[in-house]
């Protein structure tokens, strides 16, 4: 299953993609994906308890005053052409592009607004261990880029919650971005990866997508 995912995609993306571009000197904060995955913890998951009330998301954002929730601020921020905002954060207009599947959409109702690495994968990654605080933290992250991303809803029940390891973007433009924020989004909160999981990653770090640089960042205490 992981090597014909694989086999379907295309090196394009090396071209295409924005996190695909190699650095002659990358920071200290910048690594290469197979660096980055080194760093990653490999551990069985654990399912048990999960349930999606466990991490409080949409909250006030991170402007309280302005009357957007985390959502609305997530569709604000990744608008190609920016919507307007009426009472109480109500958007129209505004044109996106949903990060999935490439479509341009114009109506900010029809968007979701997914987390990148799902809230159940966090749970049985770790976050399971986590206060309730702390998983409020992780379900309304707007300081790292990908941790929320703006798709359309087909295109997120296409996902449908699974790993890299059974599902990435078709798109030859956006799946080594994917992978390569998918584990910088782990790296961020320190989270785990199942085996599974590692040996689809090294597939894409080996091959496709071995020079996508990955952000690395640490999610606030």
């Amino acid at each position: 299953m992981i090597k014909n995912l694989v086999r379907g995609l295309t090196p394009l993306a090396l071209i295409l993609s924005p996190l695909a571009a190699p650095s002659p000197a990358l920071s200290a904060n910048v690594v290469l994906l197979p660096d980055a995955l080194a760093e990653l913890t490999e551990a069985a998951e654990d399912p048990d308890g999960y349930k999606e009330t466990a991490f409080r998301h949409w909250n006030e954002g991170l402007d309280p005053a302005d009357g957007c929730d985390t959502r609305s601020e997530v569709l604000l921020a990744e608008a190609v052409d920016a919507p307007r905002a009426g009472a109480d954060c109500a958007l129209t207009g505004g044109r996106w592009t949903s990060y999935y599947d490439g479509q341009n959409v114009t109506d900010p109702a029809t968007l979701r607004v997914d987390h990148l690495v799902p809230l159940r994968e966090a749970w049985e990654s770790g976050a399971s261990g986590w206060t309730a605080a702390r998983r409020e933290q992780y379900a309304n992250d707007q300081g790292a880029a990908a941790t929320l991303v703006a798709v359309t809803a087909r295109s997120l029940r296409d996902k449908a919650g699974r790993d890299p390891a059974e599902w990435v973007p078709s798109d030859a433009g956006r799946y080594c971005r994917y992978v390569g924020e998918w584990v910088g989004t782990k790296l961020r909160w320190g989270l785990s990866a199942d085996k599974d999981e590692v040996e689809a990653l090294k597939l894409f770090a080996d091959g496709p997508c071995e020079e996508t640089v990955v952000l690395r960042s640490t999610a606030p205490r």
